[in-house]
């Protein structure tokens, strides 16, 4: 029988752990509105996992609803009071808001 040159067994790859909140999450960005410049990250059905109320709407976002995540980039009291101000969205509210 010939001999074979593959490895039999499966080298384990160094690689870095995910960061689940990227791949869910979406990718993050900045928009300039009229008021300001927002960080808006796209937030995917599978990690909506509590419900919001949209700040567009006053309509609610339920468990499982793709929408965005929106939050000051150039607010004046610090990056931590912006981020913990942010405020969930439905896609299409955003969209619309001027």
């Amino acid at each position: 029988m010939p001999r074979s040159n593959r490895p039999r067994q499966q080298r384990r790859a160094e690689t870095e752990p995910l960061d689940l909140s990227r791949v869910m999450g979406g990718l993050r960005r900045t928009e300039s509105k009229r008021d300001g410049e927002w960080n808006v990250q796209p937030q995917s059905a599978g990690a909506a996992v509590k419900v919001y109320t949209c700040p567009g709407c006053g309509g609610e976002i339920a468990e499982g609803i793709a929408h965005v995540v929106a939050w000051r980039a150039d607010g004046i009291m610090g990056e931590a009071d912006d981020l913990a101000a942010r405020r969930h969205w439905h896609s299409r509210c955003w969209r619309m808001r001027a």
